[in-house]
């Protein structure tokens, strides 16, 4: 497994050292900062294009991050992970505590820690969480990433998973057109889990924002389309650190990551053409 790590500092971030904290053990700084990295398994770009075999086992993913989301090998369900428990959504709409030893073609995790909190007003539709959200980072640093808890009942909720999937892998907008589905709740207390990526991730990752819900109950959840709400409780972890974990497998190497599936992506995160 490669493992490549970019370290991405914002000077509006960063606290000055004093002479007790100069003379912490190493070992203690490491912990600190591990705990504002982004952690991400492969690309969007690969899991896009069709690579769908774990790289690594949700007991490994849990050692990076107590938040985040992702899915499983096959894309087989929407992974929602919070409060160090990971959860897969599966397709036909019941949600499971996932087991140590699934695996995971791609993931985004963080340890969360509250840096920011603010009571978000009345919200009709996605569109205008991701308006609210964006002006936050932008107040605080559009350079950095963001995981985002959001608590409330909502309203409308409108999330997919998708059946799992067999070799021979068909890129994930064909394997979508055929094999998602989709759930309708109303009334719903739960958790949207978010993550926010800088634009110049865009050759890794989608830039914005990605959501996952999981209701309270734990026994409904998946990859968000759409929602309402009156009222939520948002709270923010701005992170400036970022690790990848690559395949060393033949398949992924050969694959062209540089290509351009920007139009795929936006087609899988919104249902949009």
């Amino acid at each position: 497994m490669n493992k490549i790590k970019a370290i991405l500092l914002a000077a509006a971030m960063m606290i000055p050292l004093t002479a007790c904290s100069a003379q912490q053990p190493e070992t203690k700084k490491e912990a600190e900062n591990n705990r504002e990295t982004v952690y991400q398994v492969a690309l969007l770009q690969s899991l896009t294009q069709g690579y769908y075999d774990g790289i690594i086992k949700v007991s490994e993913l849990k050692q990076h991050g107590d938040t985040g989301i992702g899915t499983f090998e096959g894309v087989n369900g929407e992974m929602i992970v919070l409060d160090g428990k990971v959860y897969q959504a599966l397709g036909d709409g019941s949600v499971q505590e996932a087991d140590d030893n699934e695996t995971v073609p791609f993931s985004n995790v963080t340890f969360f820690d509250k840096d920011l909190s603010a009571t978000l007003a009345q919200t009709a539709d996605i569109n205008s969480l991701k308006d609210t959200l964006t002006k936050t980072v932008s107040d605080n640093g559009r350079n950095l990433f963001y995981m985002v808890k959001i608590s409330g009942t909502f309203q409308k909720m409108n999330v997919r998973s998708e059946l799992k999937q067999e070799k021979p892998y068909k890129s994930l907008d064909k394997a979508l057109a055929t094999d998602q589905r989709e759930f309708n709740y109303e009334n719903i207390a739960g958790t949207v889990v978010a993550l926010y990526c800088p634009d110049y991730m865009g050759g890794l990752n989608t830039p914005g924002w990605h959501f996952h819900f999981i209701s309270d109950d734990k026994t409904k959840g998946g990859h968000i389309l759409d929602l309402a709400f009156e009222s939520a409780q948002a709270e923010f972890d701005a992170t400036q650190d970022f690790d990848m974990y690559l395949s060393e497998n033949a398949e992924f190497q050969k694959m062209e990551l540089s290509k351009d599936v920007s139009d795929a992506i936006k087609k899988v995160e919104t249902n949009e053409e």
